[in-house]
């Protein structure tokens, strides 16, 4: 049996999740099943992908999961066909999957540079290019591509991540004024998050060292949510809430714009 949530805001639709092993993804795949969506949850660790998938069918919601690098584009191709055998359609896809790194220029070599480009840039275009393909095939749908507040402010030993998301930003722009064109109606939006609480952080080069510099993990995300005037990070529960908003057909006239959920940090 289907859960359909608290108000069925995506009920009927069938959503392609990367990323979805954990943080800002885990949390978007919770909130689409619950809205009565049909949730396929990716990760390149398709361990955690499962987890997620677990977790939900546990709560009732319909969903499948798989390993996906968004970098092959094969594996793209592939995870789709499964979810049109499986559902018969997409409705909505969200572009989560993303890595960072924390080095400076002058430290960072070609091959981590080209890494970065690869997941945050690359796997985006993929995305984008074949939930378009898929849509154009349904109902039309909603691609909400993931971009992040250093898309927006430059932040010293971020180069590459924050070109990378800058990068998103412009091409979920040209992506939304192409898909705005075709029949049926497909819509590209950003959402860009500042400081969220994710494994992401815990992963980077230096994190334990940060966190017994500052005296404890609280202490550290406390230190680290200082420029941020609501002084503390997201929960990945509140950006997966602005998700659902763009997902739903509550947005049908929002696309190309770009949702901030930064607690006011580029204000």
């Amino acid at each position: 049996m289907t859960n359909r949530g608290n108000s069925g805001r995506v009920a009927d639709k069938v959503a392609w999740v990367t990323g979805g092993g954990s943080g800002i993804g885990r949390a978007t795949a919770i909130a689409l099943g619950q809205e009565g969506a049909r949730v396929a949850v990716t990760d390149i660790e398709g361990e955690k992908a499962a987890e997620t998938a677990t977790e939900m069918r546990e709560k009732g919601y319909s969903t499948l999961s798989f390993k996906l690098d968004v970098t092959d584009e094969n594996q793209w191709q592939q995870g789709l066909d499964l979810i049109l055998t499986e559902w018969g359609q997409l409705d909505v896809l969200v572009n989560n999957a993303g890595i960072s790194v924390a080095q400076s220029i002058t430290d960072m070599n070609l091959a981590r540079w080209r890494q970065v480009m690869s997941v945050n840039l690359d796997g985006i275009f993929l995305g984008t290019k074949y939930g378009i393909i898929a849509m154009k095939q349904g109902k039309g749908g909603s691609i909400i591509n993931v971009s992040s507040a250093s898309g927006l402010k430059a932040t010293p030993g971020a180069s590459a991540y924050s070109t990378s998301k800058a990068g998103v930003r412009l091409f979920s722009k040209c992506a939304a004024l192409e898909a705005a064109q075709t029949e049926p109606r497909i819509r590209v939006n950003t959402v860009l998050p500042g400081g969220v609480m994710t494994p992401l952080w815990s992963s980077m080069e230096g994190w334990e060292s940060f966190k017994e510099q500052a005296g404890g993990e609280a202490e550290l995300w406390e230190k680290l949510a200082a420029d941020t005037p609501l002084k503390r990070f997201a929960k990945p529960e509140e950006i997966a809430l602005a998700i659902v908003y763009l997902a739903s057909d509550e947005s049908q006239f929002v696309t190309g714009a770009e949702l901030v959920i930064d607690g006011g940090f580029t204000a």
